[in-house]
């Protein structure tokens, strides 16, 4: 049975069970106390001391993000030296932060400003030397600025405890102190994978997305550039929170609207893609399968897992998939079938993805991932890039009508949908993998097996008399686990699903900030996947294998999955571009 605290907090007598912080306490009484360097489950270290309270009993102030409770404490929250203690650290941590606001990135969204504002912060009593950093924008992907830094810690954090890359850490001491890489090297010189997790955990700008609007600014611009389209699966169900829309809200058809009316030629659906990604890979799987050819076969539709193999089990790439991911089979197909059957010349055409993935813009840029001298892809750009542009272009979001992907590379089924979400590729996948191997068309359309939001997830699926085992990962973390299974001959897997950032790509480092205390209370993995889901669940398709489009491109240009053509432009190798 659960033992049980008394306590008193502002005057307010509760229970709680033992071993609850007094920060977790407070939050059940309704008492709010500020919080910067916290980050459950990730974070919790006391480091910036803005959660201090006073025990009674007790000489100084306890920090409540790793003070337990005990039996009869009483604890006071808000008295007229604790406020002035937090007022003194706040002080100190803006006088040596830019305060360069109304440019900066997360103006609106800066957990900084926000308890600036809480605090009415309005002029700042320590001044003197701020030490200046240089900023590193050297890689494709994040760009890392050590001025905005308020050494929270919570991006080494996530990077070191949850992913298990440790690319970043602090490094000095007192007033040198930085969070940096090894020898302060550009992060492209270190094993960052991009995940972008980093991101999403900071607090302030100090990490941030390569913005590439200006790019996609100009090309819409150009009457001279036909500018084409298209939008993952996760994007549609955040897209909404950047516009105050509730969490895991769908707004496909607003967001459809939104491109037409920025100015893209065409706005297709990543969805396609995923679905063309379904077939070449269950053909794929079924082949390696029934040959026992590099068992087990692995996903291969997250740049930032690609990257995270090829530098630590580059001896495991070939039992990578070699399908393209989603966005880049379909940028293939735009440059290619689209633009023979509209008759557009494929050097004028710029293809933009709207990603929720920051290792994406990574991903676009490598060199096998192109045909005939031109990227599959030209610019990625995030869920937080579109929202600015949308924003930019003085778009009333909530307001807009909905509207329908164009055609011929709009339509997809429920099962390019889940893509969004851990798991989801396993299942869509397995949904047509079934249905090659038995030669019917089954009922069975959810494998719930693989589903949920555990970080490991194994499961043994029986089609056609064969059992075939399977693991989805999510979170590099949890990624290791199983790689190191694998590499030591314990895992008898047939298939394996990984997404580098934990939940999937709803989950992706290019997805609405949210702040510490709404990522402490709220399970927004799960509300975004439910969305994704119920999109699934409405659709009148739910195979990948029925689409219409797929059927006809296959009849009139690829000829059938695995063909000449179908490997040249919808497959890739791994390993040589890291």
């Amino acid at each position: 049975m659960e033992e049980l605290v008394n306590i008193t907090i502002d005057n307010q007598k509760i229970t709680v069970p033992k071993g609850t912080t007094i920060l977790e306490a407070s939050k059940k009484a309704g008492i709010d106390i500020p919080t910067l360097c916290f980050l459950k489950d990730i974070n919790e270290i006391g480091d910036c001391r803005m959660c201090i309270v006073q025990v009674e009993g007790k000489r100084g102030f306890a920090t409540s993000c790793i003070q337990k409770v005990e039996e009869g404490m009483v604890i006071k929250t808000h008295t007229p030296e604790i406020i002035e203690a937090r007022h003194v650290m706040l002080d100190l941590i803006i006088s040596n932060h830019d305060k360069d606001c109304l440019t900066c990135t997360r103006m609106g969204n800066c957990e900084l400003q926000q308890l600036a504002a809480k605090f009415n912060i309005q002029s700042l009593e320590f001044s003197g030397e701020r030490k200046e950093h240089p900023i590193d924008n050297l890689s494709p992907a994040i760009i890392r600025d050590p001025n905005k830094c308020i050494l929270c810690r919570r991006c080494v954090a996530v990077c070191k405890n949850i992913q298990k890359i440790g690319a970043i850490d602090c490094s000095n001491r007192g007033f040198e102190s930085s969070i940096s890489t090894s020898y302060n090297k550009s992060l492209k010189d270190t094993n960052c994978v991009y995940c972008g997790q980093c991101i999403q955990a900071c607090p302030t700008s100090a990490l941030r997305e390569k913005e590439t609007i200006d790019d996609v600014w100009a090309k819409l611009k150009d009457p001279d550039t036909y500018v084409v389209v298209q939008t993952a699966p996760a994007v549609r169900v955040a897209l909404g929170e950047e516009f105050e829309m509730p969490i895991g809200t769908n707004v496909t058809g607003k967001m459809v609207t939104a491109l037409k009316r920025l100015g893209f030629d065409k706005v297709f659906d990543t969805n396609t893609g995923a679905d063309f990604t379904i077939m070449e890979e269950a053909n794929e799987f079924i082949e390696r399968f029934n040959e026992n050819n590099n068992i087990p076969m692995i996903t291969s539709c997250c740049p930032g897992w690609i990257r995270y193999i090829e530098i630590n089990y580059p001896e495991l790439t070939p039992h990578l998939s070699s399908c393209k991911s989603p966005h880049e089979m379909l940028g293939s197909l735009i440059r290619t079938y689209y633009a023979k059957k509209e008759n557009i010349d494929p050097e004028k055409i710029f293809v933009v993805s709207v990603m929720p993935c920051i290792a994406k813009k990574y991903e676009r840029q490598r060199n096998e991932l192109s045909n005939n001298g031109l990227f599959d892809v030209d610019c990625v750009i995030t869920t937080r890039e579109l929202a600015r542009m949308i924003k930019h272009a003085n778009i009333r979001f909530d307001n807009l009508e909905d509207s329908e992907f164009d055609n011929p590379l709009g339509m997809s089924t429920g099962a390019a949908a889940i893509f969004g979400t851990t798991g989801g590729v396993m299942e869509a996948a397995l949904r047509t993998a079934q249905d090659i191997l038995t030669g019917k068309d089954l009922d069975k359309i959810d494998f719930e097996q693989v589903r949920g939001e555990k970080g490991i997830k194994k499961a043994t699926v029986n089609i056609n008399g064969k059992d075939i085992k399977t693991v989805v990962a999510s979170g590099l973390g949890n990624a290791q686990k199983i790689m190191e299974e694998i590499k030591s001959g314990e895992a008898d897997y047939q298939f394996v699903e990984i997404m580098a950032c934990p939940g999937g790509c709803i989950m992706g480092g290019g997805q609405p900030i949210k702040n510490s205390t709404t990522r402490a209370e709220i399970d927004i993995r799960k509300l975004r996947s439910d969305a994704l889901y119920s999109i699934d669940e409405k659709s009148n398709i739910r195979k990948s294998h029925e689409n219409p489009v797929l059927k006809k491109v296959y009849e009139e240009f690829l000829e059938t999955p695995g063909s000449y053509r179908a490997e040249k432009l919808l497959h890739t190798t791994h390993g040589k571009n890291i």
